[in-house]
């Protein structure tokens, strides 16, 4: 059976995804910096028929993103799709005019750094077998980043970076084998009608299965919007 793993898992798109893929015969790796609180999330999916494992990855640390991975790779022997998503609600925010070099770099450590880390802890095995597929996510001001100037312009800058990042995979790796895209999300997750997880989680898996663009846009205005359409500013 292949193998998602899900870096900054959690239980409201984490769990998505994880049922997303689940339900195609996909096991499931949730990595997060508390693995212990992820054991109610493996016992959830188990009882839907999905078998789960939670492991402990802190995308600040490198170190512990390979080791994690590499956990995965011990228990389900390989990494067939890797989708990146974390989050954290008490990482400073700044506007567009209050930037400093400390709130950049926390952003692109988070974001950026911790997303290379990932990648290069499964790409030989995904390039050894020719198949495979990385999922990154984002806010939609890392394309739209006017929509983070007043608040979290520093997170709206690494996103654009990470964009930046998937985009070049996806024409360097798609020859070979090996999809890669980007999901960027315009809403306030559960905070506005049409903005359930599981309303967005099948992205990913168009995403993976269809392999044929790099990007999907959400605004809940209109479900969905494709590269080149008009954001609802």
């Amino acid at each position: 059976m292949p193998v998602i793993a899900i870096v900054g898992a959690g239980p409201g798109m984490g769990l998505a995804i994880a049922r997303t893929f689940g339900a195609q015969g996909y096991k499931v790796a949730l990595l997060s910096r508390h693995p212990a609180k992820q054991e109610s999330l493996v016992a959830t999916l188990a009882k839907e028929g999905i078998e789960a494992a939670a492991f402990r990855a802190d995308v600040l640390d490198r170190a512990s993103i390979a080791s994690g991975l590499a956990g995965v790779k011990q228990r389900f022997a390989s990494v067939d799709v890797l989708e990146y998503s974390p989050a954290d609600l008490g990482l400073p925010l700044a506007s567009i005019s209050q930037l400093t070099h400390d709130t950049i770099q926390i952003a692109f450590d988070f974001e950026v750094h911790g997303a290379f880390a990932a990648v290069e802890a499964v790409l030989p095995g995904m390039q050894a077998r020719r198949a495979g597929t990385i999922l990154f996510t984002t806010g939609a001001s890392s394309v739209y980043p006017q929509m983070g100037n007043e608040m979290f312009a520093n997170f709206s800058i690494a996103g654009a970076a990470l964009r930046a990042y998937a985009r070049a995979l996806h024409a360097a790796l798609g020859p070979s084998g090996i999809q890669v895209g980007h999901v960027a999300i315009g809403a306030w997750i559960g905070k506005q009608p049409g903005t359930m997880p599981e309303v967005i989680a099948p992205l990913y898996w168009q995403l993976h299965s269809q392999r044929d663009e790099v990007e999907k846009v959400f605004f809940p205005e209109t479900k969905e919007l494709q590269n080149g359409q008009a954001a609802p500013l």
